[in-house]
């Protein structure tokens, strides 16, 4: 019974219609995945008997259906209508299903203007990542895609990314060089999530390294079996809007994550969002309205959603992020030759006035001799 419960729950996620409408239309629930019929009598019960579920646990909470955030969507057509793009999906060159040109047609059938291919890199072997030669493999065989894509006619470009493997002090795991001849850099934790105590350092320190734009799954929870990690997410939403980086609303049905509560903070604290689909599959992509659903709930303001940007603005704020690192280490260079500077001028002065009481001294003896 609790297994079928379970398995039924996971795949609620993606009924096209929530039971109990099917329930109200006398039609049977037995046409949604996972349910037989001992599970169409339980359900039917419950929604009869208006017998509501408890409050769910924190393990299940704040998780939308995809029937429900369609529903939403419904109602602010408007909203969907400035999609522009996905920034996280994998393909076979680590744990996905699909090459990159397959993922680009189901982009291509979505009506995107881009979409970020962002596999695995080398640190998560669980996930078969690659390593700096294979991500250049990849890059040749996306740009050769893109000139395809051009001369077609099509619309859509496939940015060159990586999910970069952060450790739990936020450093990646790739060489510098090989991260900057991409267009987009997506960086997460995929280790330690499940430490009780406050994350908030770790947050930070990822949020700072200067090679990332967006910060993925950030919580890092899995629906009814990880709950993810804590933070002061004021101080880290703040962090993030100081340096104009993107904290990223993961769709995928288990995760979604940033979950309304935190977008919510997010909202308050002016913080760019990104939306991801994490597919592992083509047809994953639908997956965009779980988070789009959940940015509309928050109430995010359009202009703080990445994916909503036109091509050109997106990568201007690429470049824009990337240079502030160049400004910082150039305003750290001009610090510490200012330093040095002072530290040359105090050491000068230090030794005038050396002299002067050293002079000084000796005018006091030839005087005492004198007399």
């Amino acid at each position: 019974m609790q297994r079928a419960l379970r398995r039924a729950a996971r795949s609620a996620f993606l009924w096209n219609v929530e039971a109990r409408d099917l329930v109200a239309r006398k039609e049977p629930l037995t046409q949604l995945a996972h349910v037989g019929p001992f599970l169409q009598k339980q359900i039917r019960q419950w929604i009869r008997q208006k017998q509501h579920p408890l409050r769910p646990p924190p393990l299940r909470k704040e998780f939308f259906t995809l029937a429900e955030s369609r529903m939403r969507l419904a109602q602010f057509p408007s909203w969907g209508a400035r999609l522009r793009g996905d920034f996280q999906m994998h393909t076979r060159w680590s744990d996905g299903s699909g090459d990159v040109r397959t993922m680009a047609e189901a982009a291509f059938a979505h009506g995107y203007e881009y979409i970020a291919i962002t596999d695995h890199s080398k640190g998560l072997s669980i996930a078969n990542g690659i390593d700096e030669t294979k991500l250049k493999q990849q890059s040749a065989e996306i740009d050769a895609i893109n000139r395809e894509l051009r001369a077609a006619g099509k619309n859509l470009t496939v940015l060159r990314s990586i999910e970069l493997n952060l450790n739990p002090i936020g450093q990646g795991d790739m060489d510098l060089r090989a991260l900057h001849s991409l267009d987009l850099v997506l960086g997460s934790f995929h280790s330690a999530l499940r430490r009780k105590e406050d994350q908030t350092a770790r947050y930070l320190g990822a949020i700072r390294n200067p090679d990332i734009q967006i910060l993925g799954h950030p919580r890092g929870r899995i629906y009814n079996y990880r709950l993810g990690l804590r933070a002061d997410w004021g101080t880290v939403f703040g962090e993030a809007t100081r340096l104009d980086k993107a904290i990223e609303i993961d769709a995928y049905p288990d995760r979604q994550d940033l979950n309304v509560s935190l977008l919510r903070i997010a909202k308050r604290c002016g913080t760019r969002i990104s939306m991801g689909t994490d597919a592992h599959h083509p047809w994953q992509l639908e997956f965009i309205d779980l988070a789009l659903a959940a940015a509309l709930a928050a109430k995010i303001p359009a202009e703080r959603i990445v994916n909503f940007m036109p091509l050109a603005e997106l990568r201007a704020w690429v470049e824009d992020v990337r240079c502030r690192k160049t400004r910082r280490t150039h305003k750290k260079r001009r610090s510490d030759v200012r330093s040095k500077k002072s530290v040359t001028s105090q050491m000068q002065q230090e030794k005038v006035r050396s002299l002067f009481h050293a002079r000084s001294r000796r005018e006091e003896r030839a005087k005492r001799k004198r007399r």
